[in-house]
């Protein structure tokens, strides 16, 4: 089975007039004002994923500052796993700064199907990962709910592309920290965090963190898929960030850097299937 356990939807709406919300939203203004910026419904992604060969995908809509934005892209979601429920597994969307509010959406989400909380967009969102006074009622509704929680991360050195924010290492660390209990899944190899996992105090404080792969080609060579096997070989989850990617632009090099069977198994859908609670023959 092949997992894909980090891919954005969009709702017809928004992609039809993607300049009325980048007015909206500075951060999606940032993401998707270039007409290039790639943009894709949920029909667009089975599509897409039957091309691949990809069997499953958690999914998400785009993180808005505005709450009321959320609630729409995550009735979008809910609809598109009602009517995918073998292919897509949906995680809600919410602003930590709306406490309450947004537990609630939460909880409305999970009553609809949903299974996890993300992606969490700090900069655009404009929260911290380590205030743990904000984070604490989303981080604590999702424990209660059973469900993980993925966060955008990235590496605070390196070139610059658009939505490379401030959000690195050390935040999210200091929220494993505060939230040991919480499984916490962090975008981009959590901008290099994964390393940190060989200093043992680190890894124990990382013991529910994992990593996805979203957006690596743009980012690391192709060993990274190894390395990471090597460090965390029960926390790597294959995410291909799309639209911004197709999954088979990942699919061929990780098949091409030497993973046993099991490995690759692992990281293609088993690690992801084990977090989720997913099966083969998932009925929904």
């Amino acid at each position: 089975m092949i997992l894909d356990a980090h891919v954005h939807v969009h709702r017809p709406e928004v992609v039809a007039c993607r300049d009325d919300f980048c007015e909206r939203d500075p951060y999606f203004d940032a993401l998707y004002r270039a007409p290039k910026a790639r943009m894709a419904t949920a029909e667009e992604l089975v599509r897409a994923m039957d091309e691949d060969g990809v069997d499953v995908s958690v999914v998400c809509g785009f993180a808005w500052a505005d709450m009321g934005l959320c609630r729409e892209d995550n009735d979008y979601v809910m609809d598109a796993v009602r009517k995918y429920p073998r292919r897509l597994i949906g995680l809600a969307v919410v602003n930590p700064l709306a406490g309450g509010e947004a537990v609630r959406e939460m909880e409305r989400c999970a009553a609809g199907g949903l299974r996890g909380l993300g992606e969490l967009m700090p900069d655009g969102q404009g929260c911290a990962l380590n205030d743990v006074r904000t984070m604490r009622p989303v981080m604590e509704a999702a424990r209660s709910l059973g469900w993980p929680v993925l966060t955008h991360a990235n590496e605070q050195v390196g070139h610059q592309y658009p939505g490379k924010g401030e959000t690195g290492p050390e935040a999210v660390l200091e929220l494993a920290q505060a939230f040991p209990e919480n499984r916490i899944v962090c975008a981009h190899w959590g901008g290099g965090l994964l390393f940190y996992e060989l200093m043992p105090e680190v890894r124990e404080a990382l013991r529910n963190v994992y990593y996805d792969t979203a957006a690596s080609p743009f980012l690391y060579e192709d060993r990274i898929y190894r390395v990471g096997m090597e460090i965390a070989p029960g926390k790597v989850l294959f995410g291909s960030d799309y639209p911004l990617l197709r999954a088979r632009h990942f699919l061929k090099r990780i098949r091409g850097v030497g993973l046993s069977e099991a490995e690759e198994s692992a990281l293609l859908g088993g690690n992801a299937a084990r977090l989720f609670g997913w099966s083969e023959g998932h009925d929904g």
